[in-house]
Formats: structure tokens, sequence, C-alpha cells
């Protein structure tokens, strides 16, 4: 794999080929945890044991906190590093990073940033998506966690194309692959936080309004 260098300090190119700021929408949920058109064994395998990932991906979230559809970018290094942006008209709305057991957001069209855990949790008061950050890896690359109460993929070449899942919570997660990798070298930059001086800080439930999420029932 060619090694792909940041572009810019604060937009890191992580992504395969011509990739920009692209990608979003769902789907629908039936099959309880099976996985449809399965590729030979081998390349099973590969995609579930790759140490890197990077992906342009349509994604909608419909659960009973939030609800929304979205263009995303996300990159992975195992086994606990992750970085998440959502784009905006002029640049990123969001940008999470997860790192040695903390995340941290950054909203730089609102100059607001949280902090805090990487648990399931706190994931899901974030985006919606209530796993751990090994267990999206898993939900990216084919592989259906213990947590996931329904989970279904339909295969590319090498990796999932299209991946429909019910979370423990109900919320049902749905995502169309555009464009993704595995193998390739991601810089230590890629997961780290973009900088923030300056920003004010806010919570998960904050973050949502200004991302334009559903808000919980008072």
């Amino acid at each position: 794999m060619r090694r792909r260098e940041p572009s810019t300090p604060s937009s890191i190119r992580l992504y395969p080929r011509r990739l920009e700021l692209a990608v979003a929408t769902g789907l629908a949920l039936s099959v309880a945890c099976a996985t449809a058109s399965l590729p030979p064994p081998r390349v099973v395998q590969a995609a579930a044991t790759a140490i890197s990932y990077s992906a342009s991906l349509r994604v909608s979230v419909n659960g009973k906190d939030l609800r929304g559809r979205s263009r995303v970018l996300l990159a992975f290094r195992r086994p606990a590093a992750l970085r998440l942006e959502i784009p905006g008209s002029s640049g990123a709305r969001l940008v999470a990073v997860v790192n040695e057991g903390r995340l941290t957001a950054v909203l730089p069209e609102e100059s607001a940033f949280l902090e805090g855990g990487a648990r399931a949790e706190d994931l899901g008061a974030l985006l919606g998506v209530e796993l751990t950050p090994a267990e999206l890896m898993d939900v990216l690359v084919g592989v259906a966690p213990p947590s996931v109460r329904e989970y279904r993929s339909r295969w590319g070449e090498v990796l999932p194309r299209r991946i429909e899942a019910v979370l423990r919570d109900g919320t049902r997660l749905n995502a169309v692959v555009d464009e993704a990798e595995i193998g390739s070298v991601l810089p230590y930059a890629a997961f780290e936080p973009p900088p923030h001086p300056g920003y004010r800080p806010i919570d998960a439930a904050e973050a949502r309004r200004l991302l334009g999420g559903r808000q919980p029932s008072p």
C-alpha cells in the first residue's frame, strides 16, 4: 500500500484515492446476526484482522434519543485509535478522535469541544451509536460484536459495502461504504485531536444539539 501523508495540519488525508469530505444514508434491518454474500474465508479473515482501515461512508442512525443521517469519513488503527469526521459546507462540522481510552470531539464551526472517556456509553451520548471503539471497528469489517442484537453485511471484493445493525439499546445503524481500504499506513497525527485553543467546553447533549440531532424526550 502506498503511504498517504496529511495534506494540511488541520485536514488529514486518511482516505483512499480521490476521496475528499463526502458520504451518507441508511437502509432497513431485518435479519438477525446474519451476513449475506460472504466472500472467500481468506478475504473475511483478512478484513477481520486488519490493523488499519479508512473509509468514506453514508450513515444513518435511528434511535430513541437520536435520529439522523450524515456523510462520514472514518479511520481506525487497532487496537484503540479511531477518527471520525462529519463534513460541513466549509470544512469539518465534527472531528472526533479516540486515543488511549479518551474521546476528544471538536466542532470547528461552533468553536466548541468536549473531552471524556471512550466507553460505549460515551460514543452513544455523542454519536447515538452505543458501541465501544473496538466494537465499532468490528462492525465495519464484517464482524458482529456479541453486544449487537442484529447484524447484516453485504460484501464487495474485500470489505463490507453495506452494513445494517441493531444495537443493544435498539438503535438501528445503517451504512453504505462508498470507498474503503485496509492495511494502509495511517500517520499518528491522524489520531490526535485538532487544535482548539479558545474553544468553549460543551457536553455531549450540547454537541448533538449543535449538530442537529434529535434530542431525548423530557
